[in-house]
């Protein structure tokens, strides 16, 4: 009788604080899904702040188109360009740094192109170019997809024919697509430690500066989109601003590799 009590209670206790739990809907990229750090940040916040977190994971292109449509209270993101520019336009009230990591290219591990020796991003893709050696883009427009386009441009060279293949998929997908080619792509170093299937892929080229990949908050804006849970986007950048969030973002490791640097500014 004491038993069924308890149970009674504790699911009771259970029930009324996921009742209470505070729902906020953030679009995120496949990069920071595919990192698992949501898995670890989750449960945390909604334990630390009573926000219940629900995730649409898309490429950063269709995180702010949701955000414009006021589909999410917030995103997470990394393209700095269409981020300023997603808030100038008043669909975000401002943007807030978080955490960085960079890209970094993978390919086959006996690297045809010869891309370990470069010493620069452009000089690899020169490379991979030159030798028409298969390429995998994500094509989807999403953060890395717009970064990977760039260092294209920044190159000198318009990516085309049977070698280039657009995958229009998130970080996971292509990444299987490159295994299952034995192709070239350019990944987020989060996904690709936190990537299952290698294959016969190996990491070739970081480093360059050119790679840094900054993650940053906007918050929607509610003059835009009045039903926005404006109260907990903010309690939410409160805590991923927090000396919580830096311990956990920074002690986050796969294989003794830390995926994030936490870099948020105290307001």
């Amino acid at each position: 009788m004491i038993r069924k009590l308890l149970t009674a209670c504790w699911a009771m206790c259970l029930m009324t604080g996921l009742a209470s739990a505070d729902g906020l809907k953030l679009a995120v990229t496949t990069s920071f899904h595919n990192s698992g750090l949501a898995e670890v940040l989750l449960p945390e916040i909604l334990k630390d702040t009573g926000i219940d977190v629900q995730l649409l994971v898309v490429g950063t292109g269709q995180a702010l188109r949701l955000g414009e449509a006021g589909d999410v209270d917030a995103i997470l993101v990394h393209s700095k360009a269409a981020e300023e520019a997603f808030v100038a336009a008043g669909h975000g009230t401002h943007r807030r740094e978080i955490m960085y990591n960079d890209f970094v290219l993978i390919g086959p591990s006996d690297d045809p192109a010869g891309i370990a020796g470069t010493a620069t991003a452009a000089e690899a893709l020169e490379r991979i170019a030159a030798e028409s050696a298969p390429f995998v883009s994500r094509g989807d427009e999403s953060g890395t997809h717009k970064a990977e386009r760039a260092l294209w441009k920044a190159a000198g060279i318009a990516p085309e024919g049977s070698w280039y293949r657009a995958a229009g998929a998130g970080m996971g997908a292509t990444l299987n697509t490159a295994a299952g080619m034995n192709a070239y792509v350019l990944s987020d170093r989060a996904s690709w430690l936190n990537f299952g299937n290698k294959g016969d892929l190996a990491l070739l080229f970081a480093g360059d500066p050119v790679l840094f990949n900054q993650y940053a908050y906007i918050p929607v804006n509610p003059a835009r989109h009045p039903h926005v849970n404006e109260d907990a986007a903010a309690r939410l950048e409160s805590w991923l601003t927090s000396p919580r969030a830096k311990a956990l973002i920074g002690g986050y490791e796969i294989g003794g590799e830390t995926l994030f640097t936490f870099n948020a500014v105290p307001q």
